[in-house]
């Protein structure tokens, strides 16, 4: 008998079994501000509490282009995007688990730090962080997306 099985046998032993546990359906999270499409995906995702934010770069969400800047400037506009989403689900930075970032210069890291330091300067427990150096879209110079935990 698998380890899974056991487990439900134990959570179900009072209850009528097999008896399928609650699972909340799929809702997407739309960006407040966004009126132009850029691809075939959702600016984010919430199943059962949890929030998962797409990858998100400095891209103006009213016109589908990019917002050309320096690293410290995109990262900002960035991260002031991935809020907005956040807020709209429900979440705030406090909430963020783990974030993957995308860097198009790993040289950079230093100065992208710096901002996304000071962006979650008031976190309780930063978020775990994987940065790591791709070749991403239209030349931005970051990308990044985020899962959230919705508070209970």
């Amino acid at each position: 008998m698998d380890a899974c099985f056991r487990l439900k046998l134990i959570l179900y032993r009072d209850q009528e079994f097999p008896h399928k546990p609650l699972v909340m359906p799929k809702r997407e999270i739309k960006h407040p501000d966004k009126e132009k499409s850029t691809g075939a995906y959702s600016a984010a995702v919430e199943v059962d509490g949890w929030v998962y934010v797409s990858g998100q770069g400095p891209v103006d969400p009213k016109t589908a282009q990019p917002v050309r800047g320096s690293v410290e400037e995109e990262t900002l506009y960035t991260l002031t995007q991935i809020k907005k989403i956040l807020e709209a689900a429900g979440c705030t930075l406090n909430d963020v688990v783990k974030s993957t970032v995308h860097l198009e210069d790993i040289d950079e890291f230093d100065r992208y730090n710096g901002v996304y330091k000071e962006f979650f300067k008031g976190v309780s427990v930063l978020p775990a962080r994987t940065t790591v150096q791709s070749v991403l879209w239209n030349d931005i110079k970051v990308e990044i997306d985020v899962v959230a935990r919705k508070p209970a």
